[in-house]
């Protein structure tokens, strides 16, 4: 076993226990609403039901207490859907998804609000996620309020302490989110999130809209909570760099599909697939060795009306008949490296 490889397995090796979220062939559709005309129109001439969108097409996943999984993949491949899923803002088309072990279709209503508790989204544009109109007192107290988790007399000795964890200055709750810059109100929305006391953040995207000086100071600060916290994260971004500091594992999103999921160190040593090879290769390097650069053909086909077979055939170099007909099953490459393409086989 080389140091790469060993580096991956020992990494895995700290993460064996029972997964805290697992996703069993998650879909997610949404069907376009026609309007009155429309609906006669379409009676009228034997038209079927409005096409779906197959934003999240039979996804499954594992990420255990601790962990970071970062979920890569090309904008409108579906990440912040399947986001959404695990945070409970949309509901699943199909598939189960289970919370340290029980379906979430099973839990009582006591035991769903802790879930839903538990599972926090962050999301990209700090500015469209908060509201204007309220305070950051109000901002970040609201939940532990309406939930019973403080009393209406710790609200603001709470809130202090929820924006000192952050690193913002707790004599500022009485402001309003447009008197902060882009990176102080993206902690407000991340004290938003742990005041609910979570175990599970998905983050959306929650660094691309800031500048890259403050992104670091945003990813430093996730990393410091996650170790005072004990806190899991499902990281999403289109940012190979971040990915590549923050994450355990990567999985690797294409169409509505899991494509490829690997360690990281294995995932940006040894890529499988040629879409997740695609993507690499187009990551800018340092160096003096000279480096040809081949964009990946094609635009991401329409979710409406994806491929038959492997969905990327239409853009990769190595397509075959069989990719046209056949979809790729996942197996396994190495140790905790499984990828979806028919030339495993």
């Amino acid at each position: 076993m080389n140091f790469t490889e060993e580096a991956a397995s020992v990494a895995e090796a700290e993460f064996d226990d029972m997964p805290l979220l697992r996703l069993e062939q998650i879909a997610k559709r949404f069907s376009a609403k026609r309007d009155l005309v429309d609906n006669a129109l379409a009676r009228l001439i034997g038209r079927g039901d409005p096409p779906a969108v197959h934003a999240v097409d039979d996804v499954s996943l594992e990420i255990r207490k601790g962990e970071v999984l970062g979920l890569v993949g090309e904008s409108g491949c579906g990440k912040s859907t399947l986001g959404r899923v695990v945070a409970g803002i949309h509901p699943k088309s199909e598939g189960t998804m289970e919370w340290k072990g029980i379906s979430t279709d099973r839990l009582n209503a006591s035991q769903r609000q802790r879930q839903t508790l538990a599972i926090q989204m962050i999301f990209q544009d700090p500015m469209a996620s908060l509201n204007p109109r309220k305070r950051v007192r109000d901002i970040i107290g609201e939940a532990p309020l309406a939930h019973g988790l403080i009393k209406p007399s710790e609200l603001e000795p709470y809130v202090e302490e929820m924006m000192l964890r952050v690193g913002l200055d707790p004599t500022y709750l009485l402001r309003y989110p447009h008197q902060f810059s882009g990176g102080q109100r993206q902690r407000i929305g991340i004290a938003r999130a742990l005041a609910v006391k979570p175990e599970f953040l998905v983050c959306d995207e929650s660094v691309a809209a800031l500048d890259v000086s403050v992104q670091a100071q945003v990813i430093n600060l996730f990393m410091r909570l996650r170790e005072e916290l004990g806190l899991t994260y499902l990281f999403i971004s289109h940012d190979l760099g971040v990915v590549e500091h923050i994450s355990d594992r990567v999985a690797i999103m294409y169409l509505g599909r899991i494509v490829e999921v690997a360690p990281t160190v294995r995932m940006f040593a040894k890529p499988n697939h040629p879409y997740t090879q695609a993507l690499l290769a187009e990551i800018p390097r340092i160096s003096l060795a000279p480096r040809e650069f081949t964009p990946m053909k094609g635009e991401l086909p329409s979710p409406m009306n994806p491929p038959s077979g492997c969905h990327f055939h239409p853009r990769c170099p190595y397509a075959m008949e069989r990719c046209k007909q056949e979809r790729p099953p996942m197996k396994t490459i190495a140790r905790n490296h499984i990828s979806a393409c028919h030339l495993n086989a």
